[in-house]
């Protein structure tokens, strides 16, 4: 076993155990909070696949998370409401069912995908990072024109959504479902990474020359991952909604995109556990530092500098003794 599993491994184990003890200690409150750990995790982890794996930096994964957001919270509005959510030429009706919205959540954002990327992803550099911020903020400023839905107000969920056998409402039950969630979507990324695809992705990133020599289009490849990347970030944006009952359009502003490069950068770029390690560490400062002070953004800027400076494998990557990763 590397020293980079074995942290893996003890990263995995870590959030559950603090839960554990929460639970023991009766703090649902911090329950919440290693929620909101799991959540952003996995809405890194999706950024990590463009990002880490196909050198895609995008600045607009918050549309996704956003878009995911907002199909649950349409859907749950209208379940609680009694209304349909369209009447002509089908009937459709709202759903408190989270088996539903997270595919619904998941279609969606894959659709957008697939028109941002097209455009995006005939650009590389600056010019990819600012085409994905665009877009990112006109889904922002759409959903504050939205009054159907709150507009710029939002839209609050008065029930957490259902998951069959389980009491969502309960801070430990809804925890375990957003962790067994997390870790199917790092394994499923692990799988992805290790396949004949993730080589072609990595190949994509570092050589796009050979790719296409080996008779592979680039562009077909990060489209994929593109489409992909936003469906898992699409999904913890459900779930993220279901953790505050309240769905708003700051979850597609720009400083989510950029809070979740943070995470990826922190954790380390490529890592399958860096994500997850990324979110540890900065709903940490978030809770520590904050009780402080108001500027508590300050002691993540100083970590995130140390790290670009003196570690470029992220937390993990200084952990496991290599200073970068490929």
């Amino acid at each position: 076993m590397t020293r980079e599993t074995a942290l893996n491994l003890a990263l995995a184990l870590a959030l559950p155990a603090f839960v554990a003890s929460a639970y023991v200690a009766e703090e649902p409150f911090l329950i919440t909070l290693a929620t909101r750990a799991a959540i952003l995790a996995l809405a890194a982890t999706g950024l990590n696949l463009a990002l880490g794996f196909g050198g895609l930096v995008s600045f607009g994964h918050a549309a996704f998370f956003g878009i995911g957001g907002y199909a649950t919270g349409i859907l749950a509005s209208h379940a609680q409401d009694y209304t349909p959510l369209m009447e002509s030429p089908f009937l459709i009706e709202g759903t408190q069912a989270m088996l539903i919205h997270w595919p619904v959540g998941m279609i969606a954002a894959g659709c957008a995908a697939l028109v941002i990327g097209a455009l995006s992803l005939r650009t590389s550099g600056v010019y990819f990072i600012m085409i994905t911020l665009a877009f990112a903020q006109m889904f922002y400023y759409f959903a504050i024109s939205w009054p159907a839905y709150g507009g710029e107000d939002g839209l609050p969920l008065y029930l957490r959504s259902s998951f069959p056998g389980m009491n969502t409402l309960q801070p430990l039950p809804f925890f375990t479902l957003v962790f067994v969630v997390l870790i199917l979507a790092i394994g499923f990324c692990g799988m992805l990474s290790a396949s004949r695809f993730g080589l072609a992705l990595h190949g994509a990133r570092q050589t796009p020359a050979r790719l296409v020599a080996a008779g592979i289009g680039p562009f077909g490849v990060r489209m994929t991952a593109f489409v992909i990347s936003a469906m898992l970030t699409a999904l913890a944006g459900s779930l993220f909604a279901d953790l505050n009952r309240f769905v708003s359009p700051s979850m597609m502003s720009w400083h989510l995109s950029g809070e979740l490069i943070v995470l990826v950068i922190l954790g380390g770029v490529g890592r399958l556990f860096g994500p997850l390690a990324g979110a540890m560490l900065y709903v940490a400062i978030e809770h520590v530092a904050g009780g402080l002070t108001d500027h508590w953004q300050f002691f993540v800027g100083l970590l995130l500098l140390a790290v670009v400076l003196f570690a470029r494998g992220g937390l993990i990557g200084l952990l496991a003794g290599e200073r970068g990763h490929v």
